[in-house]
C-alpha cells in the first residue's frame, strides 16, 4: 500500500499516515479489521512496509474498506486520530486489473484527499504443487485368508498439534510390496507452505466393511517433512512403519514393514489468478427460463412475479452470479438470452431471443441492465414452452469456440422452473463444449422435480452422448430452494453465489492446463466485447 497527496493535519509538520483496512463480513453490514500498516512520521506521500494478508475466494464479492489516519498519539483507539481519507472496492476488482498497480482517489473529507496505490500478489506457496511416488517392501500381512490391501493417507499436521487428512493413495489389492501411483498435491494443502512443518502418513489395510479409515487396520505409520522428501530417493526418505501398539507388546518388535520415496519433485503450476492477471476475461451469459409452467407474472403465485419488496427468484439469481463475475469483465457488457416465449408481433416461439429486444445484439449494460431487460421482456412475450436448453448453449458455444487463447473464459447461466424437454439435445450440447473454455451453471427455481438435472451435473458420472464422453465437468446444478432459509434476501444470494461460483477457478485452470494454454495470453482490446457468430438475424 502507498499513498500519494494525502490531506495535511499537522500544523507545525506533516501528516503521519497509518492505512488500516476493513472487510465487511459477507452476511452482515459489519466490517472486520484485517489489520494496519506502521505508522509513518512526517509523510504525505508513504510507502508503506506492512503487508495485508487476505484469503480470496472468487464466489465471493469481497468489499474492502481502507482508511488512512494521522496518528498523534499511542492511542489504538482510531477515533482518537484525525481521519485522512478512504476507498471502498472488491478485491475482486483489484486482482483483476490489468497492471501492476492500482491506483485509486481517496474520499471522504471536503476537497483532494489524494489517491492510494494498491499492489496485488498471490502468496508463492499457492503456486507450488508436489509430485511424488511411494513404494512398500515386506509390509506386514493383515488378513487371515490373503495379503494385505494396502493404501497410505497423508495427514498435515496444525499448529495445535491436531491432524487433518489431505490425501490417500488408491489400494494396491494382495500386495506386500505395492508401488503406488505416482501423485501431485499442493504445497499448500500439504504443509501449509512450510517445508519443516511435520507431515504424518499412515499405512492401513484397506477393509472393505470399513468406511472410514479409523475402521481399517493399521499397518503402521512414519513421520517427515518437506524438507527432508526434497533430498529426493536415498536412505534419508526410506521409512519404517512403526506400529506402535505392536511394538508395546512385542520385545523384538522392530518394524511393520519400509515404505520408500520412488520419486519426488515441486513445480510452480498456473492458479487462476495468474490466468486473470495475465488478461483472461470472464464472459458471463444468461439465460431466463419464460415457459408457461411458470406461471402468469401478474399472478404473486408466479416464480417471474415482480414484488416490490423483494426480487424475484430469478432477479436474485442473475444478480447473485452476475455482480461477483462483473468484477472480471472490463466492459461491464453482459448477454440475456431467453427462451419458451411467444415473440411478438406474430407470436412465434423461441428458443433463443435477446431480452433487450435488439434483433442481432444481445449486450445489456452492467447486471442492472440485464435485469431490466427481463423486467420489460415480461411486458411484451407470451409465456409458452416447451423447456428447451440446447439452443441457448450452442449459442454461447458458438462464440467460445473462437476463444480458445487464453484471453477469454465463458460462463452460462441458465435459470428454469421446470423440466428439460430437450434432454439428449442438451446432452449432445454440453458434451461439444466441455471442450471449450465455457462453464454452465443451471439454477433451478420453483418446487419442481429437478432430479433429472442431476444427469447434467457430471460430479459422479460424466455426461456422454453418442459413445462421447464430456472432456471436463462444465456443469453445476443447484435447486434455489436450497438456499430461501428465512432471514435478509441478501444473504440468501451471497449463500447462492458461494455455492454456484466455487468450483468455476478449478473449471478454468482446467480448461487452461489440459489445453496448455499458459497464462498472459493478454486481454482483448478495450472498448472490445466478443461478438455473437452467426447471430440471428431477428428473433426465432
Amino acid at each position: 500500500v502507498s499513498c500519494r497527496q494525502l490531506k495535511d493535519k499537522d500544523f507545525f509538520s506533516k501528516s503521519d499516515p497509518m492505512c488500516v483496512l476493513f472487510m465487511r463480513e459477507c452476511d452482515s453490514d459489519t466490517w472486520r479489521e484485517v489489520g494496519r500498516t506502521e505508522t509513518v512520521d512526517n509523510c504525505l506521500n508513504p510507502d508503506f512496509v506492512t503487508k495485508f494478508l487476505v484469503d480470496y475466494y472468487f464466489e465471493e464479492r469481497q468489499q474492502l474498506l481502507f482508511k488512512l489516519y494521522d496518528i498523534d498519539s499511542p492511542s489504538v483507539d482510531l477515533q482518537n486520530h484525525d481521519f485522512l481519507g478512504q476507498i471502498k472496492c472488491t478485491l475482486g476488482e483489484l486482482v483483476a486489473y490489468q497492471g501492476t498497480q492500482v491506483k485509486l482517489q481517496l474520499s471522504g473529507l471536503p476537497g483532494n484527499c489524494g489517491s492510494i496505490l494498491l499492489t496485488v500478489e498471490e502468496v508463492l506457496d499457492c503456486k507450488r504443487v508436489i509430485d511424488m511416488q511411494w513404494y512398500g517392501q515386506k509390509l506386514d500381512k493383515k488378513d487371515w485368508f490373503g495379503k494385505s490391501d494396502p493404501f497410505l493417507e497423508f495427514y498435515r499436521i496444525s499448529e495445535d498439534n491436531s491432524y487433518t487428512a489431505v490425501f490417500r493413495t488408491e489400494v494396491v489389492k494382495k500386495s506386500l510390496n505395492p508401488t503406488w501411483r505416482p501423485f501431485a498435491i499442493q504445497m499448500r494443502q500439504l504443509s501449509g507452505g512450510d517445508e519443516d512443518r511435520t507431515i504424518r502418513v499412515v499405512c492401513y489395510d484397506w477393509d472393505f466393511d470399513g468406511g472410514v479409515s479409523r475402521s481399517h487396520d493399521l499397518i503402521g505409520e512414519f513421520y517427515t517433512n518437506v524438507k527432508t522428501l526434497a533430498q529426493g530417493p536415498g536412505p534419508d526418505n526410506e521409512y519404517e512403519l512403526v506400529n506402535k501398539k505392536k511394538q508395546a507388546k512385542k520385545k523384538k518388535y522392530k518394524n511393520s514393514g519400509i515404505v520408500k520415496l520412488m520419486s519426488f519433485g515441486i513445480r510452480e503450476e498456473a492458479t487462476f489468478l495468474d490466468y486473470i492477471r495475465g488478461g483472461l476475461q470472464m464472459h458471463f451469459t444468461v439465460a431466463v427460463d419464460f415457459t408457461a409452467s411458470n406461471g402468469d407474472p401478474r399472478d404473486p403465485k408466479s416464480l417471474h412475479y415482480m414484488d416490490p419488496s423483494q426480487p424475484n427468484a430469478y432477479m436474485m439469481a442473475i444478480q447473485a452470479v452476475g455482480e461477483v463475475i462483473q468484477d472480471y469483465d472490463y466492459d461491464k457488457m453482459f448477454p440475456a438470452l431467453g427462451f419458451g416465449a411467444r415473440l411478438p408481433p406474430d407470436g412465434n416461439v423461441s428458443h433463443e431471443f435477446f431480452l433487450n429486444g435488439h434483433p442481432s445484439d444481445p449486450y445489456c449494460v452492467g447486471i442492472e441492465g440485464v435485469l431490466e431487460a427481463y423486467r420489460r421482456t415480461l411486458l411484451s412475450v407470451q409465456l409458452y414452452g416447451p423447456t428447451n436448453f440446447a439452443p441457448v448453449i450452442n449459442h454461447v458455444a458458438k462464440f467460445a469456440r473462437t476463444y480458445r487463447d487464453g484471453t477469454s473464459y465463458f460462463v452460462l447461466l441458465i435459470i428454469t422452473d421446470g423440466v428439460i424437454s430437450d434432454m439428449p439435445q442438451t446432452m449432445e450440447a454440453i458434451v461439444q463444449a466441455s471442450s471449450l473454455p465455457m462453464s454452465i451453471i443451471i439454477v433451478g427455481v420453483g418446487n419442481a422435480d429437478f432430479s433429472a438435472m442431476d444427469v447434467l451435473d457430471g460430479d459422479v458420472v460424466r455426461v456422454s452422448s453418442r459413445g462421447r464422453q464430456a472432456e471436463r465437468d462444465i456443469v453445476q446444478f443447484v435447486p434455489f430452494h436450497k438456499f430461501l432459509q428465512g432471514g435478509p434476501w441478501e444473504r440468501n444470494q451471497m449463500r447462492l453465489a458461494k455455492e454456484v461460483l466455487a468450483e468455476i477457478p478449478d473449471q478454468v485452470t482446467g480448461y487452461m492446463l489440459k489445453n496448455h494454454v499458459k497464462p498472459g495470453g493478454g486481454a482483448p482490446p478495450p472498448g472490445h466485447s466478443p461478438q455473437t457468430p452467426d447471430a440471428p438475424a431477428g428473433p426465432s
